[in-house]
């Protein structure tokens, strides 16, 4: 300007002249004068610096929650937690999981130095207890995971029998006093368990039927076993689910469908649901592709097609395995109907897990609905959800990711089901249960919407592994209201923004990042566990500007009083 105010430049060369400028220099250049302050915060320049800054696809509108292009980017840059504020060296071997309470002020972590420990989460943490597993014959522990009002910790890990055999085991510790309630055995081991209820837990057992083909049951155990009666149940069958080719159930989780009415705003803005569920129809070579409730007279005709092949009327054109296969991707078949509710109004639940149905490798996501009356180990025991002529229960929705699995996570409103996986080739075929198909090297992050039974938004390419198929692991992910976050091999964590699917941040360790958690109450907080045997603390710059910017002295009594009598 001029001394007299006059702008010399007219406001749209100033533009023109920001458009060329990265978003430091432009706030930068926003102190210099009263004109540039108010080009420098322009709607349509910001949009600009946006979408090139963060390589956002010109066709993603804004986020739906979003006031302004400047606070969006601000958003991006400013609150993802992504500084490193401390780093616990207290575990002594790998960190394999880490969990939050609920409210959001202690957490847990699980370790191959067979610990479980409790951490506080203040704004510097500190160790609570330390819980050593070896006691009880436990190899290591795997995973952990709080009841809903954070009085209790199920804690699982990998146990050794007799003959140095291995399977699982939970524990379930109180929070109060860092007792050990209760032990429940867990086969396999990478069932992990989880909580249905506050005081009610799912665990798994696995009974072998035949050299390629098994049965998973799933139990419903009372965390409290010392009770004084005997008719009073503390263990109560759920499901009994039939596993072909050498699949079994793993990594048990459970979704809460009360909280569907009110989805997250990331993904209901966003693209349309674009992957029905596919349906199997064994009268059929192809796959039918289907938007609703699979066919009455499916699982009639496959009665009446066994019926003909114990009989004799008619030769099946398949080989033993592959018959097997399409019968249980058949009693498997999904469908979208509701939760159903309680005479009380009380709503289901989901029971998620992964499995297979052509190989080992866990290639299929399996969901099977929890009603209200089942969620208590009162009542009758066995085969109670099953008609008279069904052995095993059928699972009332399968979603087959065509790749290895090794992540999933829910979203905070247990709507949107995030999962990692490694995609098998186009056309693969499956010759040999023990032989799976090779798998990517990319990481797909992809995105299932629980209340349509539909995928959302395309895969995203997400980071990229090593491990061959029979070395693949677990790598746990988690997702808070605006972010998702995962571990990786290549020795980072990262950080994603859940609308606009682009990462945002890597954190680096020194091995392979095994689990990443969110702070439940406030997401500009991550913890990271990795195989070097540490956990980072990260939090984002927002918060550390807080954090370390100068407090004023308190003012003593006398001061203060003194400033009153002048």
């Amino acid at each position: 300007m001029d001394e007299g105010g006059t702008p010399l430049l007219p406001d749209s060369l100033v533009y023109q002249i920001f458009l060329s400028l990265g978003p430091a220099d432009v706030l930068a250049a926003g102190l210099v004068c009263r004109q540039w302050q108010a080009v420098s915060r322009d709607e349509f320049l910001w949009r600009e610096q946006f979408y090139r800054y963060y390589q956002v696809a010109r066709d993603v509108p804004r986020h739906p929650a979003a006031m302004s292009w400047y606070e969006e980017f601000q958003r991006l840059y400013d609150t993802v937690p992504c500084v490193e504020v401390q780093t616990l060296r207290e575990h002594t071997d790998q960190v394999l999981h880490l969990s939050f309470s609920h409210s959001g002020y202690q957490f847990a972590s699980c370790s191959k130095d067979c610990t479980v420990k409790i951490w506080s989460n203040d704004l510097t943490i500190s160790l609570l207890h330390s819980a050593d597993m070896r006691p009880y014959n436990w190899s290591y522990t795997q995973f952990s995971q709080f009841n809903k009002d954070d009085s209790l910790l199920l804690a699982s890990g990998v146990f050794l029998g007799p003959h140095n055999s291995s399977s699982g085991e939970i524990a379930v510790i109180s929070l109060d006093s860092f007792a050990l309630l209760s032990r429940v055995r867990n086969k396999p081991y990478d069932v992990f368990g989880c909580w249905l209820t506050e005081t009610s837990l799912i665990s798994g057992n696995l009974h072998r039927i035949g050299d390629i083909t098994s049965c998973s049951v799933l139990w419903l155990n009372n965390a409290f076993q010392d009770v004084e009666s005997e008719n009073v149940n503390v263990v109560k069958r759920l499901f009994k689910i039939q596993n072909l080719n050498a699949s079994t159930v793993r990594t048990v989780m459970v979704a809460d469908c009360s909280r569907f009415d009110s989805p997250d705003l990331l993904l209901e803005a966003g693209d349309p649901a674009t992957s029905p569920c596919r349906i199997f129809d064994l009268g059929s070579d192809n796959e039918e592709v289907v938007a609703g409730p699979a066919p009455a007279h499916a699982k009639e005709g496959l009665r009446h097609f066994l019926d003909r092949v114990l009989e004799g009327r008619a030769q099946p054109q398949l080989s033993e395995r592959v018959l097997e296969t399409k019968v249980a991707e058949l009693l498997a078949q999904g469908h979208t109907k509701p939760p159903e509710r309680s005479a009380t109004g009380a709503r289901s639940k989901y029971l998620i897990f992964t499995t297979g149905c052509l190989t080992y490798s866990p290639h299929q996501i399996g969901i099977k609905q929890i009603l209200p009356h089942q969620m208590t180990t009162a009542g009758p025991v066995l085969g109670e959800g099953r008609g008279s002529d069904a052995f095993f229960d059928a699972l009332d929705h399968v979603i087959d990711i065509h790749g290895h699995i090794i992540g999933m996570g829910l979203s905070p409103d247990n709507r949107y089901l995030y999962v990692n996986s490694r995609a098998w080739p186009n056309g693969a075929v499956v010759a040999d249960p023990m032989q799976p198909p090779p798998i990517a090297e990319e990481i797909d992050l992809l995105v299932f919407d629980l209340k349509t039974m539909r995928e959302v938004r395309r895969a995203l390419r997400a980071h990229r592994a090593y491990t061959p198929n029979d070395e693949c692991f677990f790598i746990f992910l988690d997702v808070s209201r605006d972010f998702v976050a995962s571990g990786a091999e290549d020795r980072h964590g990262y950080i994603w923004d859940r609308h606009y699917n682009i990462c945002l941040a890597r954190l680096r360790h020194e091995d392979v990042v095994n689990s990443v958690v969110f702070s439940p109450q406030e997401q500009e907080l991550l913890l990271t566990a990795s195989d070097d045997a540490t956990i980072k603390a990260w939090r984002s710059p927002r918060t550390v500007r807080i954090l370390q910017a100068p407090r004023p002295r308190p003012r003593t009594f006398f001061s203060w009083l003194a400033s009153q009598r002048r």
